[in-house]
């Protein structure tokens, strides 16, 4: 794409020096409730792409503005205006991942079908985004090993009906990021391989899962949606300061965060099956983080400083000088136990790939790649979920830019292997509860 044609516009510094090096046009103006239209009507116009890796930005105001415009759109995250996340004037339950999808629905309805407007991606980057075409190359491979069967599934009915007749209970996206740094943290600071802003406006939205038709036992703090498709359901505390069990091939099992993410309904919803109006089957969906270990101790921190950001802020970049990331989809509850299917990607590697990136911010940037170009071929595609996607086309696009890409089966349950040292409540006749994931 020639250089001239890209334009970053941001609220701050950071970036400019990589923007300099490749000769791209870099402006500093913060988009707000009052000025999006008239900063975006001097550049953007039909038959353009808006790029949305924002925060505190409305995606909402955005998709609406695109479909007016005609312009294509893709972000990373479904986000408010500054404050949406934390203003009490509104329900937890419309603040959250789900409601803010429900509203983006909402506004796609108000168009004809069948879905005929400029393509808009919501939420399409690593988790969430790679994650859902890594969930159906998984039900696919299951589908080879467990049933002999080749073909793969036409339509979101036929893919809800895979997975239930595999017998997928649970999904989780299963993250351990291994990468360390030097300088580590320091005292008063938050690091993370990402975005500092994105993971703690994540990390303090309540918790959010899609919720599994087979599951018998629900959170004494939990919370139903009463509109929407009701996929999901919502815990009243903030997501990291939620732990779950989960497992990679190659961490083993680990402690993840329950942090709130829009494939965790997405997924939930897409594989649901309804007979007779009723909910047949639908898998529990959600992610487990385990972030690198600086960024843990950095929500030690913030937690026993009451939820209160520090000033100072670092994204972990050059510093890094090892580690992995190692991200996937995990598939539970099928006559194989659990398969895992992902990527791990290393530092070293990523750079190799492609400069200015540590491991998890090219899995993130290879899913957004992927994504821009299949919308720039399915330009009248209206408003999708990465479910609604070809998988095989994203996959293609994004694999070059992964490491190494596997399908590992495991006999992990969050059962195994836990011992007496400190008994839990747990419903052993049925390793895939909730329950049994969550850490009390």
């Amino acid at each position: 794409m020639p250089r001239d044609r890209i334009r970053i516009i941001t609220a701050d510094e950071r970036g400019a020096a990589e923007a300099r090096h490749f000769g791209i046009d870099f402006t500093i103006k913060p988009l707000t409730r009052d000025n999006y239209r008239a900063v975006l009507d001097t550049l953007v116009h039909k038959g353009d792409f808006l790029l949305n890796l924002s925060v505190n930005v409305s995606s909402v105001a955005l998709i609406e503005y695109c479909y007016e415009k005609g312009v294509l759109y893709l972000d990373t995250c479904i986000e408010p205006w500054l404050g949406g996340y934390t203003d009490t004037s509104v329900s937890a339950s419309r603040r959250s991942n789900y409601g803010l999808r429900e509203e983006v629905l909402e506004f796609s309805a108000k168009y004809p079908k069948p879905k005929s407007g400029p393509t808009v991606i919501m939420t399409h980057g690593a988790n969430p985004g790679l994650i859902s075409h890594w969930v159906k190359r998984a039900m696919v491979n299951l589908a080879r090993d467990i049933k002999g069967v080749a073909s793969i599934p036409k339509s979101r009915a036929q893919w809800a009906q895979l997975a239930m007749d595999l017998g997928v209970k649970v999904i989780h996206c299963s993250e351990r990021d291994s990468q360390v740094a030097r300088p580590g943290k320091q005292r008063f600071e938050f690091v993370n391989t990402w975005s500092v802003d994105g993971f703690v406006g994540e990390g303090t939205q309540p918790c959010e899962l899609g919720w599994g038709q087979h599951e018998k036992h629900f959170p004494p703090d939990g919370m139903e949606h009463d509109y929407g498709c009701k996929a999901a359901i919502y815990l009243t505390r903030p997501g990291a300061s939620v732990r779950v069990r989960s497992w990679t091939p190659q961490e083993g099992h680990y402690h993840g965060y329950l942090i709130t993410h829009g494939e965790a309904i997405s997924i939930s919803d897409y594989y649901t099956v309804h007979k007779d109006k009723q909910v047949a089957y639908r898998p529990t969906c959600h992610y487990a983080y385990h972030p690198c270990d600086d960024t843990m101790l950095s929500l030690h921190e913030y937690a026993g400083k009451n939820w209160e950001l520090p000033q100072q802020k670092r994204i972990l970049m050059d510093e890094i000088f090892d580690g992995i990331d190692e991200l996937g989809a995990l598939l539970m509850g099928h006559e194989r136990g659990a398969y895992w299917y992902g990527s791990q990607l290393s530092v070293h590697e990523a750079r190799k790939l492609a400069p200015f990136n540590n491991a998890t911010s090219l899995q993130v940037a290879s899913g957004v790649m992927a994504a821009v170009i299949w919308a720039m071929e399915n330009p009248q595609r209206g408003i999708c979920d990465p479910d609604d996607m070809d998988f095989e086309r994203v996959l293609e696009l994004a694999n070059p830019y992964l490491g190494k890409v596997v399908g590992v089966y495991s006999d992990w349950t969050p059962l195994k292997d836990r011992g007496l040292l400190f008994p839990e409540d747990v419903d052993a006749s049925d390793p895939w509860q909730f329950k049994n994931f969550r850490v009390a």
